[in-house]
């Protein structure tokens, strides 16, 4: 970190909620603790297939929290292995559900002192991919207030790894990019994009879905930690 931090650009899913873990791996665990017999493969072609439906098709109000966001995700994952011929205990659903609302919740709230330190001591905005909800969601979980401006994908009509919704974020921040830190769990949406448009880069590397294709080349990640809370050191020394 070479230029001095005036302001921030936090992601949210896989940083604040999970601390560094992809939610493909968060929901994979969960299915083996509740003994789902699928392959790997098989999960993550639900997956993929949910996030593509949610993020393509209206099934998300703008007041939904994440738990009935997340009850429509696994639900679709298990609709589409279904018509795959995989046998599937529904009434599993609301126990994945419930276990991954826990966990995100609990996560926030270890994230909590963090941007409560930096509340107020320098702007913070927040770049998600999300489903039109964000506000709403952060606002369940108590941290909605900490952030001056929410830069929502499906409201802004960007989704990352483009960097212009990062850009978006630096404009709302009003500062020159070299002088936006760019916090963020993935390196292809978050590092490379926040890159690009000539910000720094901190890479909060933890539980990837595929980590080997996002360690070829770290050269867009200024920093590295492996726990949410040590942007507190990192960005404190510039306070």
């Amino acid at each position: 970190m070479g230029t001095s931090i005036k302001g921030l650009l936090f992601d949210y899913g896989g940083t604040l909620d999970t601390n560094g873990k992809h939610w493909a791996t968060v929901l994979w665990d969960l299915y083996g603790v509740y003994a789902i017999d699928i392959s790997r493969d098989q999960f993550y072609e639900a997956y993929v297939f949910a996030e593509r439906e949610l993020g393509t098709k209206p099934h998300i109000e703008p007041d939904f929290d994440f738990q009935q966001v997340l009850s429509i995700k696994i639900t679709l994952q298990f609709e589409y292995l279904k018509a795959q011929g995989i046998a599937l205990d529904e009434s599993l659903i609301s126990s994945i559900v419930w276990s991954a609302y826990r966990l995100a919740s609990q996560t926030v709230e270890y994230s909590k002192p963090l941007l409560e330190s930096l509340h107020g001591r320098i702007p913070m905005v927040m770049v998600s991919n999300f489903y039109g909800n964000l506000q709403t969601v952060l606002k369940d979980f108590g941290i909605h207030h900490y952030f001056d401006t929410i830069v929502e994908s499906a409201v802004v009509g960007v989704r990352k790894p483009d960097a212009a919704i990062y850009q978006l974020g630096v404009d709302a921040l009003g500062l020159p990019a070299e002088n936006c830190l760019v916090i963020g769990d993935s390196y292809t949406k978050d590092m490379a994009p926040g890159k690009a448009c000539g910000c720094q880069t901190l890479w909060l590397r933890g539980a990837d879905w595929n980590p080997d294709k996002e360690t070829n080349d770290v050269s867009a990640a200024d920093q590295e930690i492996y726990d949410v809370l040590e942007v507190k050191t990192v960005v404190e020394k510039y306070l």
